[in-house]
């Protein structure tokens, strides 16, 4: 997946089928979903792929059980059989998760364990384990760092487990190999119009500074929390139907949490669940839910979140996390519908999605979660071949084995995100780049090339946050190697010394974000 590849595509075609703006979870799934359907699909990112929310959640595939305690049934039905089917399509990313919950009250038992049978019941033939009520000795042994004043006893149950960013960019993988074009560092200025109706899009490659106009049958705004601002492009008088609200992780050594399943803190001091999840040799902590006045590229976390994360955590755990224990903090921002956020606590609103066509034909879809990523995109497409007059044809997304597909793959190795494409990374160059660049977490010469070469990664940022994790998992560590993987970067990219400087001060600007 070449940038200058797709480029050239851009300026050889004249007409496209669908034109997608936004290169998140929502994006991305529908540029797969569009060309898989045989639609000439062009996709346009202003920033990287993933760079907003979708590389930012608690990194959990599941059907919410919180969502059922809110009632909303629908949703965990849906959650659950895409969760299966988001499994099955990629295996090599995706991964079962048993997660504990510790009682501390009789009367709390019989209420989880009823509910997660419920919640097992849903998930059907696509179920990825049977929930158990456990015993205090039985709870100590999975979780043996919990709290154990007043312990009673657990319930533990099954959801899933992926790697956020790393799907992203398999999407995108995966609709390359379909003959989609997609394009990073490309921003949307406008729309274009025909008699009132829209008809395509005006962009501007960032990197370049070279401007585009393209057409396109129907054009699809998949903006996440940013969607009011194209649809503000349409419609100046157009009214806001996104409110964001953001969601915080802190990320821990893996000492925090010993055993190899997660725990999920069922009452919080605002009645949230909390989480903390194993991931990559880490142990993530989140997530809070602030109301949030305008959208920004890189969010930041506030002081009364980060303790609020803190102070619930450490009633559960008997290694009590404290701020100088926090190896990195990450702030998203969730799409919810401005007018439900305003009436009421943003816990209780419904992650549903909706699509939403304008009057001029633009199509919004606006909310989801990532776990129906793919359902999103189903009815997405589904909307806009109608409003496009493009050919009818079915959704065959379902079955579709996503790039790299390979199972059975050990979670433990951190190339099993590669999948198949493990052994390609690895030979990118001599065996000598096959070794990590520290001994915080893996991150190889080989990776940055690869990532380079196959993942259209452009900027310094783009490899230590989104093709390896390294900003997410340990960001002071991520710092010391800025200028190594710059100049590694800088050689394959053919660029000079000013080029370096600036891409380690711009990304350090950002790690100060990331950092306590």
């Amino acid at each position: 997946m070449r940038r200058s590849v797709h480029i050239e595509r851009v300026k050889s075609r004249s007409q496209w089928d669908v034109v997608i703006i936004g290169g998140g979870a929502s994006g991305l799934g529908i540029a797969v979903d569009a060309a898989n359907r045989g639609y000439r699909t062009l996709l346009l990112e202003r920033h990287d792929f993933a760079k907003g929310t979708s590389s930012r959640s608690t990194k959990l595939v599941h059907g919410g059980v919180r969502y059922l305690q809110n009632g909303d049934v629908s949703l965990v039905i849906e959650a659950l059989k895409e969760r299966g089917i988001m499994k099955q399509n990629a295996p090599h990313l995706v991964r079962e998760m048993s997660f504990v919950i510790p009682i501390y009250s009789w009367w709390n038992g019989p209420f989880y364990s009823v509910g997660l049978k419920i919640y097992d019941m849903m998930a059907g033939d696509l179920g990825l384990g049977k929930s158990q009520w456990l015993s205090k000795e039985e709870t100590t042994a999975m979780i043996q760092n919990v709290n154990q004043a007043e312990l009673r006893g657990g319930v533990v149950y099954h959801d899933g487990q992926f790697d956020d960013a790393r799907m992203a960019i398999t999407l995108a993988l995966t609709a390359d190999s379909l003959s989609a074009s997609l394009l990073n560092y490309a921003e949307v200025t406008g729309l274009t119009k025909h008699n009132g109706l829209v008809n395509g899009v005006t962009f501007q490659d960032t990197l370049t500074g070279e401007n585009h106009e393209i057409s396109a049958s129907v054009v699809i705004n998949a903006t996440g929390v940013f969607g009011d601002s194209i649809m503000k492009m349409d419609d100046v008088n157009a009214e806001p139907r996104i409110t964001p609200s953001q969601g915080i992780h802190l990320v821990l050594d893996r000492s925090f949490l010993r055993g190899n399943h997660a725990i999920m803190i069922p009452q919080t001091s605002d009645g949230r669940v909390l989480f903390a999840v194993p991931w990559h040799n880490h142990v993530i902590l989140g997530t809070t839910d602030t109301l949030i006045e305008a959208p920004l590229s890189e969010p930041q976390a506030l002081d009364h979140e980060i303790d609020f994360v803190l102070s619930n955590a450490a009633q559960y755990m008997h290694k009590k996390p404290r701020r100088n224990d926090v190896k990195s903090v990450f702030a998203g921002l969730r799409p919810l519908a401005a007018s439900a956020a305003k009436e009421g606590k943003t816990k209780e609103i419904s992650r549903h999605h909706k699509v939403h066509v304008g009057t001029s034909g633009l199509v919004s879809v606006l909310g989801g979660k990532w776990t129906t990523y793919r359902k999103m995109a189903e009815d997405t497409v589904n909307a806009a071949a109608m409003v496009g007059g493009l050919p009818t044809k079915k959704c065959k997304t379902r079955k579709l084995k996503l790039f790299g597909h390979e199972s059975g793959l050990a979670f433990e190795d951190p190339l099993h995100v590669y999948g198949s494409e493990r052994s390609a990374v690895l030979n990118q160059g001599p065996e000598i780049h096959n070794k990590s660049l520290s001994d915080k977490y893996y991150i190889s010469k080989n990776q940055i090339l690869y990532g380079i070469r196959q993942e259209m990664a452009m900027r310094l940022e783009d490899i230590v946050a989104r093709r390896v994790r390294g900003m997410f998992l340990d960001a002071k560590e991520t710092r010391r190697l800025l200028p190594e993987i710059a100049q590694i970067m800088a050689e394959e990219l053919k660029k000079d010394s000013d080029w370096i400087k600036n891409e380690i001060n711009q990304t350090k600007k950002i790690l100060n974000t990331y950092t306590l």
